[in-house]
């Protein structure tokens, strides 16, 4: 399937997951346990049946794929935790700057740095979020300690793309997700049992919930992003994914449960960071393919004719 097609389906199936997380009554870890180990049925099946060749491949990544879950588990518990503090737009908006901190990780391990317009994005990116943060502080502490569990999800997510840019060049989309997707709910599972938060005995309509988290924003949602991180560079994944606050403060606003009517300051610093990241999504280049987690790069020669483009941009960059 078109890695674009698959990415706009992805986002559509992300964008109510804020939604559900706000009406459900179950804690934020079990809500993120169930949403996963709900999904590994699923993509356990298709790995063995589509992906028997990529054992090799994941047992060369698997420290990568263990950190990715990790990171994972990190973002779901935070950001869902986030949710019962702050207002849904807040969260989620906060959790979309994963783009900005992409750019963050990916200087940080592989030496690629944003240029003078890239980086007068990322600043307007900031200051919209700081707009939302100040907005919900004057509401109340609990609302600012929710928009810092977001922004600690967004760095999360960072991490976790990042990675999966990078491994999914030799891993196929299924093994990856069942790895990935494994290591967080081991992780999530033992800190639930840690803190003696039950994982069983909640009524129906909170399994309904779990089950419409796994199989929408994690099985669609995640794992097509997942899919287009071989196809398409991270930051271009993570800025897609700003379609998800936009659904969500939609559905938060005509859902009569929650019913959410942003304030004029999130509402002014969630256009901010929408404005940034469009800004700086549009002065960058498409991306060289990174290096697989084995070493070994799969396509040689557009890395190396994608070197010294970058070498001239940033050369250009500093002349100006």
């Amino acid at each position: 399937m078109s890695p674009v097609l698959v990415l706009l389906l992805a986002v559509l199936a992300t964008s109510y997951s804020g939604p559900l997380v706000r009406v459900a009554t179950a804690p934020a870890v079990a809500l993120a346990f169930w949403r996963l180990a709900l999904v590994l049925p699923v993509t356990g099946a298709l790995a063995l049946r589509t992906e028997r060749g990529d054992r090799r491949a994941v047992r060369q990544a698997l420290p990568l794929l263990a950190l990715s879950g990790a990171f994972l588990a990190l973002h779901f518990w935070t950001w869902i935790a986030s949710v019962r503090l702050t207002t849904v737009a807040s969260s989620v908006v906060l959790v979309s700057l994963r783009p900005v901190f992409v750019w963050g990780v990916a200087a940080a391990w592989l030496g690629e740095h944003p240029g003078r317009r890239e980086r007068w994005g990322i600043g307007l990116a900031v200051l919209g979020a700081m707009l939302i943060g100040a907005g919900d502080a004057r509401l109340s502490l609990g609302a600012l300690a929710g928009d810092a569990l977001a922004l600690v999800g967004a760095l999360a997510a960072a991490g976790y793309t990042v990675i999966g840019r990078r491994v999914r060049q030799t891993v196929g989309v299924w093994s990856y997700a069942s790895v990935v997707y494994g290591v967080a709910a081991l992780a999530l599972g033992a800190l639930a049992t840690g803190r003696g938060t039950p994982l069983a005995g909640y009524a129906g309509r909170e399994w309904a919930i779990f089950g419409a988290m796994a199989a929408g924003p994690m099985l669609v949602g995640h794992t097509g992003m997942n899919y287009a991180l071989k196809h398409l560079p991270a930051t271009t994944v993570n800025v897609a994914a700003l379609g998800e606050p936009v659904g969500a403060t939609l559905i938060a606003w005509l859902v009569p449960a929650i019913h959410e009517v942003p304030p004029r300051s999130a509402a002014i610093g969630g256009i901010l960071v929408l404005l940034g990241i469009g800004l700086s999504v549009g002065a960058g280049e498409p991306a060289a393919r990174p290096r697989p987690a084995n070493g070994r790069v799969s396509h040689p020669a557009s890395a190396d004719a994608a070197e010294p483009r970058l070498q001239r941009r940033k050369r250009s960059d500093d002349a100006r």
